[in-house]
């Protein structure tokens, strides 16, 4: 008995150990963005999709588990000659997603080692058909035509090529040190143009204001003359209407006046002063026929039309612009006799004055003989006769 129960534990553990392998076999979880490949007996069977799956045990197998994110893949650089015989370093990255994985699987065995060798060929394929300057400043037209034939040629593999990128495009050592001498002397040239260009600029734009500046200084200057020559005239034209009218005035007062003989010999008298008065007489004698002068001077000027050897009637004032005659001051039309008989004092006076002049020159040769003169004797009356004199 005991041996017949020893058997069935051992049978009974065999069989909960063949359970357990068989739930573990048939039971298979799948994760997210994640396809797994499973075969039956080595022939594709059906792609396992993300969660919980159940397959036959010991009958179906997962072989390939195929990643469908996005994936990206950076190849070393490569040496790739260019049309000009030169050889460019090229670092290269790959941006590229499974669709099918199925078609991956099966149709490639490796997709990405396929791919690096794919980028390899067509970018020496490229570059071949350019020179380092195109190679250079072409890296959007490289990109372009490698991800159309990358696409083309993995399309039927299951996988999309979304980007092609080269991180980097390095010449030799030397052809770097060319560049950057080129560009070097192209700066320099451009700085030098430039320079130039705005010593130009600044000479033409200093040329334009020094001829603005002349021009407002011309017509300024001529402005000024013109302004200055219109004062000029209107001020000649102003004093010459008031010499005019001053003119007018004195003719209308001197003739309002009625002047007589005395009145012109003591204007005479006061003109003798200023007569002596130049620079140019270091010397004045009065003459000794002063008094002769001063008598005929009446005579003389009684002769002159239009003046009276007396005043008579009543002085009238001259009449202004503006249509009233003031009268003028110390004048008065009632008593004309008294400013007769005042101005032929004051010529009397004057003449006794200039006789004393005369008196006083001769003092050291023969006393002249001078005849007095009262004042209020006639001016215009004859001399009394007087011994000759010697000058």
């Amino acid at each position: 008995m005991e041996g017949l129960v020893t058997a069935f534990l051992i049978v009974l553990a065999v069989v909960a150990l063949l359970v357990i392998v068989t739930l573990v076999k048939s039971v298979r979880v799948v994760q997210q963005q994640t396809v797994g490949i499973v075969e039956r007996f080595g022939k594709f069977k059906t792609g396992l999709q993300p969660g919980l799956n159940l397959l036959t045990p010991f009958v179906d197998k997962v072989r390939y588990t195929i990643d469908m994110r996005e994936q990206v893949v950076a190849f070393p650089p490569q040496g790739v000659i260019t049309e000009d015989n030169l050889m460019v370093s090229i670092d290269s990255v790959i941006y590229f997603q499974v669709n099918d994985p199925v078609r991956a699987t099966y149709e490639i065995s490796n997709y990405i080692q396929a791919i690096e060798q794919l980028t390899m060929t067509t970018l020496r394929n490229i570059i071949g058909g350019m020179d380092l300057e195109q190679t250079l400043t072409s890296r959007e037209e490289i990109n372009e035509k490698l991800r159309y034939v990358l696409d083309e040629a993995t399309g039927k593999w299951g996988i999309r090529v979304n980007r092609v990128e080269l991180r980097s495009i390095d010449p030799p050592p030397s052809i770097q040190d060319s560049m950057e001498k080129q560009m070097r002397a192209d700066r320099d040239k451009r700085a030098a143009i430039l320079t130039a260009e705005g010593m130009r600029q600044s000479a033409v734009l200093s040329a334009e204001g020094q001829k603005q500046s002349a021009i407002l200084t011309a017509q300024g200057d001529r402005e000024s003359r013109i302004l200055r020559a219109q004062a000029e005239r209107e001020a000649r034209i102003l004093k010459a209407q008031g010499e005019a009218q001053a003119i007018t005035t004195v003719f209308n007062a001197i003739h309002a006046g009625k002047p007589d003989q005395g009145l012109l010999a003591y204007q005479y008298l006061q003109m003798l002063p200023s007569i002596a008065q130049g620079d140019a007489n270091k010397l004045w004698i009065v003459p000794s026929e002063i008094g002769d002068a001063l008598k005929g001077l009446g005579s003389a000027v009684g002769q002159v039309a239009g003046i009276t050897q007396k005043a008579e009637g009543t002085w009238q004032a001259p009449e202004l612009e503006n249509g009233h005659a003031p009268e003028l001051a110390g004048v008065s039309a009632d008593v004309p006799d008294a400013a007769v008989v005042e101005a032929d004092n004051a010529v009397a006076e004057a003449i006794a004055a200039a006789q004393k002049a005369a008196v006083s020159t001769r003092s050291q040769q023969t006393p002249p003989t001078v005849p007095p003169v009262s004042p209020n004797s006639d001016p215009s009356a004859p001399p009394a006769a007087e011994p000759p004199q010697d000058r």
